[in-house]
């Protein structure tokens, strides 16, 4: 009786553990590119409201028409699973083959374009809060997931972007201060049950987190620090164009088709951190999908291997150096990884990115992944242009979940003293 009692009480603590382990974003094989989340017909960061429409498209390179399917999970503010069983938090039910896809047209890169939208005849969302979608193959194996958030308009949200107060940073750090006000809601127990998620851009890799009010006025929660919400200000993203992939411009040096698709050679870029800064419009890291030739970008934007060339001799020997953006969903991995080439004295790298217009950054990292914003290559500077958001997260003393009752976004564009 003991040893069966012991069994079940270490079966419950295996499972506890499992089902506790933290959701995080699975990069997906080399054949899987172009992910976005996609509204109103343009690339969105995944952040919606709940009951809004929205898609999940993505690209397979073999082209073969594979199946997908996906399951969604409801996730805690920490990005565990939820208490909720799946009837809770959608209407219908998940584990469904994605049915609307398309071959390529007119592309020298063959692939399949897959279109999974929300809600479907199959799923819709119940409530707020962090999902996580896996797309799973015809083995059930997971190919790769995305994380996405759903918020109520329960509150409102001012934030203001100021400089930083600390004179040694005030050049390269941006500082969010922000309130929660609420008719609807009166807080109970706001120093444990509101939670707040700060995002530059969007990105969830750098997110601000696990930051409790500063004091409350009323039923108003006041957050206004010093150094607990500053942001590095990083400088404006690099871009290319190549919406007609044949031609050369000013940020493609030249085009060649070896190998059986085309090769843009991009101009050489030199590290800017030790320049004065210099703005020109970017748009936060995002990408567009165009080919000026064709009427359905989705199928007919074709793939080509861009080349980046970096020189940035001072970081040499020093951590690794990656290219990324929107377009990998900022990823860290070989795969985006610079070659440093010793005869050049300079990083290079080929990435397979379909065409049109892409933002894209240098970013260095240790062997565990982790950034060095401090020392970026191309420098902070208080001026950059970012986007921010405030996401609040409200668990009542007898919920079961983190809701997300309201957001709140800001520009630098309007930063102050």
């Amino acid at each position: 009786m003991f040893k069966k009692g012991f069994l079940i009480t270490f079966a419950l603590l295996i499972n506890k553990t499992v089902f506790s382990q933290v959701e995080k974003e699975i990069v997906p094989p080399y054949n899987i590119k172009t992910i976005s989340f996609v509204q109103n017909n343009q690339n969105a960061i995944p952040i919606f409201k709940l009951g809004d429409s929205f898609e999940l498209q993505f690209d397979d390179l073999y082209g073969n028409e594979a199946n997908y399917y996906y399951t969604i999970t409801h996730c805690n503010y920490d990005w565990t699973p939820s208490q909720l069983s799946i009837n809770e938090y959608l209407n219908g039910f998940d584990n469904q083959r994605i049915q609307t896809y398309t071959n390529s047209l007119n592309a020298l890169q063959i692939y399949s374009h897959y279109f999974l939208a929300f809600p479907n005849r199959n799923t819709s969302f119940r409530v707020s809060g962090n999902y996580i979608i896996k797309i799973l193959n015809e083995d059930r194996e997971v190919v790769f997931s995305r994380k996405l958030a759903l918020y109520e308009e329960l509150v409102n949200v001012p934030v203001q972007v100021k400089r930083a107060r600390n004179m040694t940073v005030i050049n390269q750090k941006q500082n969010l201060e922000f309130s929660i006000k609420s008719a609807t809601i009166n807080f109970q127990s706001p120093l444990q049950n509101v939670k707040v998620l700060l995002l530059q851009n969007g990105k969830f890799d750098n997110a601000i987190k696990n930051i409790k009010p500063q004091y409350t006025i009323g039923n108003d929660l006041i957050y206004r620090y010093d150094a607990e919400t500053q942001f590095w200000a990083g400088n404006e993203f690099r871009f290319f164009e190549n919406k007609d992939i044949r031609a050369a411009n000013n940020s493609i040096a030249f085009i060649d088709s070896k190998g059986g698709i085309y090769n843009a050679h991009l101009y050489t870029d030199q590290a800017r951190a030790n320049n004065p800064y210099t703005f020109f419009p970017d748009i936060n890291g995002n990408y567009i999908v165009k080919n000026i030739n064709a009427d359905n970008n989705a199928i007919e934007a074709d793939y080509a291997w861009v080349f980046f060339t970096l020189s940035a001799p001072s970081y040499f020997g020093k951590n690794n150096i990656y290219i990324n953006g929107m377009f990998n969903n900022y990823a860290l991995g070989e795969e985006n990884k610079m070659e440093y080439n010793a005869k050049k004295g300079v990083y290079e790298k080929a990435l397979l990115i379909k065409q049109g217009f892409t933002n894209y950054q240098y970013v260095i990292a240790d062997s565990n992944g982790k950034i060095d914003d401090e020392n970026a290559i191309d420098g902070n500077f208080y001026q950059t242009e970012n986007n921010y958001f405030v996401l609040v997260y409200y668990k009542e003393n007898n919920q079961r979940y983190d809701r997300i009752i309201g957001q709140g976004i800001a520009s630098s564009v309007d930063i102050t003293n």
